[in-house]
């Protein structure tokens, strides 16, 4: 029988819940626990893995001013993901988690040795989401005045990949022996330097942490432009993508794939996992009013300004709200985010935008009913695709205790029961749950 099952994960990030809404848990503490108990709610629904959006600064774009992010906790304030990935990876036994971590941040050697200890921490279940950031703002915290143009960041990236791929097998397999008799811990002549001198960097190596359970941490990436999807092509276990319904899912993973094949790789251990924000409901029609109050809010409608402008860093409090965008805007900051974003020629109203961004901005596919129902599209849907998986988020990222248990206990059963997603866990390694189906 063909095996029509899709991988799950999700999409947060270490900050406050739905600290304004009644059922969240109202923003403290910081003790990471709201967090570790929704890795094992995830666990006891089968996801693959939770992944942890980061960003380095605070945002200051819209209004020209840091007090309307503050005032909303929106972007800020964000604890660092790689103390909360060893404490969700270290509180559960499967379930895999992704840190992010800017490539134009961590040297390549203390990236390496982190995601390597991490890795053994969790006994093969890191993964590193490779960004490399898009706002002047975190080039500042950093001895920068700006970003490099998007182009320069790439090539840099893609020497840092080379780089730390040389340090993780800086270690042979067999380089630990262990031998108590002749008192040897490691063998000398199978752990090397590296040596790399390139164009950006210059690290001799070798890492100093021995091989962990993966060797290397599964790699994640979102790339969006031909460049982005080149270098995803080229390095990414899993691609993160947010596209315009079914055809627009087709065309970005017919086209990934394409690209891994004409560099050598094998397509199919890349997968593709397409961002959601399932809207569920006892009816359609109480899931529909329910997705209506909050993105018509203007509570909703200023954070996702805030937030857009931040990643774009376009200050997008200039324009009126009841009014379309004056002109197409160009960013060097997230251009794929940007485009979907303003979605230029449609005639929509800023304010109509930014309730758009409640689907649309981080979801693929809209997705309003009962857990029946929304199960019965997403099967539909990676039929058609082909593969690989969802994503499943929020518009703002935020999360609540309730919404989690409509997903887990809702949505999942009801995938569970079509054959759609996995039942079980058969690999310990994060990277053969991935390539399992």
């Amino acid at each position: 029988m063909a095996d029509n099952r899709f991988h799950l994960a999700w999409f947060m990030n270490f900050t406050p819940d739905e600290w304004r809404e009644p059922f969240g848990q109202g923003g403290y503490p910081w003790d990471g626990q709201f967090y570790i108990e929704m890795a094992q709610s995830l666990e006891r629904a089968c996801f693959d893995l939770i992944m942890i959006e980061d960003k380095l600064m605070v945002p200051e774009t819209y209004g020209k001013s840091r007090d309307l992010s503050l005032k909303h906790a929106m972007m800020v304030p964000k604890a660092d993901p790689a103390p909360l990935a060893v404490a969700m990876g270290m509180a559960t036994r499967h379930l895999g988690v992704v840190a992010t971590m800017s490539t134009m941040a961590y040297p390549p050697f203390m990236l390496a040795r982190l995601s390597s200890t991490i890795d053994s921490l969790t006994k093969g279940r890191f993964g590193w989401n490779v960004v490399t950031s898009a706002e002047d703002l975190m080039a500042k915290n950093f001895g920068m005045d700006r970003l490099p143009p998007r182009e320069d960041r790439y090539a840099m990236a893609d020497e840092y990949m080379e780089v730390v791929g040389k340090l993780f097998e800086s270690w042979e397999p067999d380089a630990v022996v262990l031998d108590r008799e002749n008192g040897i811990y490691a063998d000398g002549s199978k752990v090397h330097t590296v040596d790399h001198k390139g164009r950006f960097y210059q690290v001799r190596g070798p890492l100093n942490t021995v091989p962990s359970p993966q060797r290397r941490p599964v790699y994640l990436q979102a790339g969006a432009s031909p460049r982005g999807r080149d270098f995803a092509a080229q390095h990414a276990d899993a691609i993160v993508s947010v596209a315009n319904g079914v055809e627009g899912m087709k065309e970005f993973r017919a086209d990934i794939r394409a690209r891994a094949e004409k560099i050598g790789r094998n397509p199919d251990d890349i997968k593709v996992f397409f961002c959601i924000t399932p809207s569920l409901g006892e009816t359609e029609a109480a899931a529909r009013a329910r997705y209506e109050q909050v993105t018509l809010s203007d509570n909703f409608v200023t954070d996702v300004l805030i937030s857009i402008s931040a990643i774009t860093e376009i200050d997008f409090a200039q324009y009126d709200l009841d009014k379309p965008l004056p002109e197409k805007l160009v960013t060097n900051g997230e251009s794929g985010t940007l485009d979907k974003f303003q979605q230029w020629g449609s005639g929509k109203t800023l304010r109509q935008l930014a309730a758009d961004g409640g689907g649309g901005l981080v979801s693929s596919l809209e997705l309003i009913g009962t857990p029946a129902q929304v199960a019965e599209k997403m099967g539909a849907a990676m039929a058609e695709v082909g593969g690989d998986g969802f994503l499943i988020t929020t518009p703002v990222l935020r999360v609540s205790r309730r919404y989690i248990t409509e997903i887990v206990d809702g949505l999942v059963p009801e995938l569970q029961r079509r054959g759609l997603t996995r039942t079980e866990y058969k690999h310990q390694l994060l990277r053969d749950n991935l390539r399992e189906f």
